[in-house]
């Protein structure tokens, strides 16, 4: 790398960091989330406003040059993700396996088949992109009604200082569970887009694969990584605690790579390993971990989800709102009726059914994949990503009112919630972020 492509890599991220960062402080200070505030800082520097200007655009394509952006861009993520897994370490207990089911079969299943079932009626010619067919178009929409995004929703709870209360992990082990099942249709659908063959063999595979390493994650592994932290012969676990936490996630990515496995999951999973519930391992490492990575990483890659979007390539106003009230509508009502089903009343079903309906960044990876496949059009791939940040907004905006006023997140988990509040060391880290 040269001195001059350094020099357009470092500008850039000084750009995105501190303008991520003035951007999220002016939107905590409004009451909104500080996520929106870092990804308005991509939409500014994006070729709608700022990135019109020669000097910007040439500046960031030139820090992109080699996919250096783009690798501090999912760097950011895959933190981000790690440290989200950290603090559901009690994720999917068993006190809460009932609840989760009902939330992800019932929460995330109903709006996909509805989608599915009434999806020949709703697809017109606009939707489409040149390799987009019946079936490839009624997938991504399906998918974009269901969807909820784990990042930006934890990026949230960070953000209010809620990742640790049972009502994050609820929200977080229904998204996890129901993303698995949304991204082998994105599979799918872009499998079948342009052609009429369908290779059942590989996709098959492919899920079941994700399916054993998630399993694993979640039982077999985190029990042996246990075992290793306290072995007399890890050294790297004594001397250095954060190269050792680093390890484990590049460990669990790798793995995941090498089987095709989405390293989203894999960097949740690798977190999740990383502490267990009778003892908070490496808490001093895990805190050091999550300030840097809130202060630079994690805003990077929601500056650059903001950069991301093209609001030039088209814009329907019809076809935002359409969407927009139709998915959100069946979103409520499906996420309401599963969380009466699972027990919860009131506002606990309000907080449920807001909260999963962030579509945030999956939407818009499920935007930009749809896209690149040439399954969907310009309009809707603005109104996808629309979508997705005004749902997030949306979530963020009422979390942080009923916050305010004092209201439980989950009536039955406030005393819960307020004395897990007082030893969560990453949280305190990542609040600052």
């Amino acid at each position: 790398m040269s001195n001059l492509e350094l020099y357009a890599v470092l500008a850039s991220l000084l750009l995105l960091v501190g303008l991520a960062q003035v951007l999220g402080y002016a939107f905590a200070r409004l009451r909104q989330p500080k996520v929106i505030g870092e990804i308005m800082a991509g939409v500014l520097l994006g070729p709608a406003l700022l990135g019109r200007l020669p000097f910007i655009s040439s500046l960031l394509k030139s820090a992109d040059h080699g996919h250096v952006l783009s690798f501090v861009y999912w760097l950011g993520l895959l933190l981000l993700m790690f440290l989200s897994g950290t603090e559901t370490r009690e994720l999917f207990s068993r006190n809460e396996r009932r609840e989760v089911a009902w939330l992800a079969f019932v929460g995330t299943g109903l709006p996909f088949v509805l989608a599915v079932l009434f999806g020949p009626w709703l697809i017109r010619p606009a939707l489409a992109g040149p390799h987009g067919n019946r079936i490839s178009l009624i997938l991504v929409l399906a998918v974009g009604v269901a969807v909820t995004s784990v990042p930006v929703v934890s990026k949230i709870f960070a953000d209010l200082n809620i990742l640790h209360t049972r009502f994050a992990r609820l929200v977080l082990g229904v998204a996890v569970f129901e993303d698995i099942v949304l991204w082998l249709a994105l599979a799918v659908a872009t499998a079948v887009a342009g052609s009429t063959v369908l290779n059942v063999r590989r996709l098959s595979l492919h899920l079941l694969t994700t399916v054993i390493f998630f399993a694993l994650g979640l039982t077999v592994l985190p029990r042996a990584i246990k075992r290793m932290n306290k072995a007399s012969f890890n050294v790297l676990a004594k001397h250095s605690p954060i190269g050792y936490a680093m390890a484990i996630l590049l460990a669990y990515c790798v793995v995941a790579g090498a089987l095709d496995v989405s390293l989203v999951f894999a960097a949740f999973l690798a977190g999740f390993a990383v502490v267990h519930k009778k003892r908070r391992l490496f808490a001093e490492a895990l805190d050091a971990i999550g300030k840097v990575s809130f202060g630079l990483f994690i805003p990077v890659y929601f500056a650059v989800v903001g950069l991301k979007l093209d609001l030039v390539r088209g814009f329907s106003f019809g076809m935002v709102g359409a969407f927009l009230l139709g998915s959100c509508l069946i979103k409520v009502i499906s996420v309401s009726l599963a969380g009466r089903f699972a027990g919860f009343r009131g506002l606990d079903l309000i907080n449920l059914a807001v909260t999963t309906n962030a579509r945030g960044g999956p939407g818009i990876v499920l935007a930009s994949v749809a896209l690149d496949a040439g399954i969907i059009s310009a309009r809707f791939y603005t109104t996808l990503v629309l979508a997705a940040v005004l749902t997030s907004l949306i979530a963020g905006a009422w979390l942080d009112f009923v916050l305010r006023k004092g209201w439980p997140l989950l009536a039955t988990s406030e005393e819960t919630d307020l004395r897990m509040a007082a030893v969560s060391p990453v949280t305190a880290g990542a609040s600052s972020g």
